[in-house]
């Protein structure tokens, strides 16, 4: 049942079924022209079929054996909390709480994850929020047992940055959260396309997905931060085995990332916004070049990784990916809803499903809990939703 009509742009968010190449051709030909509002939204109502290319990826470290199998759907099993302002960032402690960052707010806050009780650590001093940039992505140390170290990626005044911040829970609340020791800087900021999701991949090293902050021509640009796929040491210096030597970057060509995922053969996977016509999920390759501004979608030249699915904008925005139970699970903010991209190899096994669409309005982060279990955040108090309510809200997901 959902929980209310959902509207986007003054037209009714409907179930759409897949066409047929000719007709999505033929929809995109009478589109052209149309701009987007990045997360508010791209190309006009309409329907495509998520497309499937091959693409490659193998991280250092990847790991043999067979896929697991992918399992078919999800549902919401339970509200954890609710009532949280513009939440973002989300990262899952040791003893089962979680850490939600406020974009708008500055702040991050402990949810317990049992009564969904919410404890303010603090606040993170630097923020400086404005349009899509504020107090984004959270990721733990990888000695989180013995460094209680959070990191968080923020818009500044100057930049996007990414700092760490010991956490003691022995204070009191709203003094939890130590001063910020600045990891990295010097990323483009933008009122828009400022990326911003970090996390630990399964070599320990940190990875950050960015924007071109609105600057397009940042994206090909392997000198800029912008528009790129970061991979750097716990301490901000270039990661060992990086593609460009002396250089974080990691992959480039991108819009904006907001997605970083990584499948049970420890092969990395990212979501991004495209503009007007496709959204994309790709599997990263170390030095690869994903085509914005000169390709959105698939383009078929041997210059650009193809993306392994992709959406009509209208369809995704996407933000968090996760994996878990042979899938990845992507939230769409315009979208409204959850996609299945079930995995084999490097590529989708079968078109991508959606789940709770208009259920609980725009989805912003999706995290695994462990075994067939997601977090999901919603995002319907970020400026371009229609809060309800309750609103905000973290939900926990059964993969069924």
């Amino acid at each position: 049942m959902t929980r209310r009509t959902r509207r986007v742009e003054g037209t009714m968010i409907v179930q759409r079924r897949a066409v047929t190449a000719a007709v999505a051709v033929a929809t995109l030909l009478l589109t052209a022209g149309c701009s987007s509002g990045d997360e508010a939204g791209g190309a006009p109502e309409g329907s495509t079929s998520p497309a499937r290319t091959a693409a490659q990826s193998q991280p250092s470290g990847a790991s043999a054996g067979p896929t697991p199998p992918a399992k078919g759907s999800v549902e919401v099993v339970r509200t954890v909390a609710e009532g949280l302002d513009s939440p973002w960032g989300l990262a899952a402690l040791p003893d089962g709480g979680l850490l939600v960052a406020s974009r708008d707010e500055g702040t991050v806050t402990r949810v317990d994850t049992g009564t969904g009780r919410k404890t303010e650590l603090g606040e993170v001093p630097g923020v400086a929020p404005e349009g899509e940039g504020g107090l984004l992505g959270l990721a733990l140390s990888p000695d989180y047992a013995s460094d209680h170290m959070v990191y968080a990626y923020f818009t500044s005044a100057s930049d996007n940055r990414v700092v760490r911040m010991l956490y003691d829970a022995k204070k009191p609340a709203g003094e939890q959260l130590g001063a910020p020791d600045t990891v990295f800087r010097g990323i483009p900021k933008g009122f828009v396309h400022n990326g911003g999701r970090i996390a630990f991949g399964p070599d320990g090293m940190l990875y950050a997905g960015t924007g071109e902050s609105g600057e397009e021509g940042l994206s090909q640009d392997r000198e800029s931060l912008g528009g790129k796929i970061l991979r750097m040491t716990p301490e901000g210096e270039p990661a060992p085995g990086n593609p460009f030597p002396g250089s974080a970057v990691y992959s480039y060509g991108h819009r904006n990332v907001q997605g970083l995922a990584w499948d049970a053969k420890q092969r990395l996977f990212a979501a991004e916004f495209g503009q007007d016509t496709w959204d994309e999920v790709n599997a990263i390759e170390p030095g690869g070049n994903y085509g914005w501004p000169e390709a959105e979608g698939t383009s078929g030249s041997s210059a650009y990784v193809d993306p392994i699915a992709q959406w009509s904008t209208d369809e995704a925005s996407p933000s968090g990916i996760a994996y878990a139970e042979g899938s990845l699970w992507m939230a769409g903010l315009r979208g409204e809803r959850l996609w299945r991209v079930p995995l084999d190899g490097t590529e989708t096994s079968a078109d991508p499903q959606p789940f709770l669409e208009g259920d609980h309005g725009r989805l912003r982060t999706v995290l695994a809990a462990g075994g067939d279990k997601l977090w999901l955040v919603t995002s319907e108090t970020d400026g371009r939703g229609s809060p309800a309510d309750g609103d905000d809200r973290i939900l926990e997901l059964e993969v069924r």
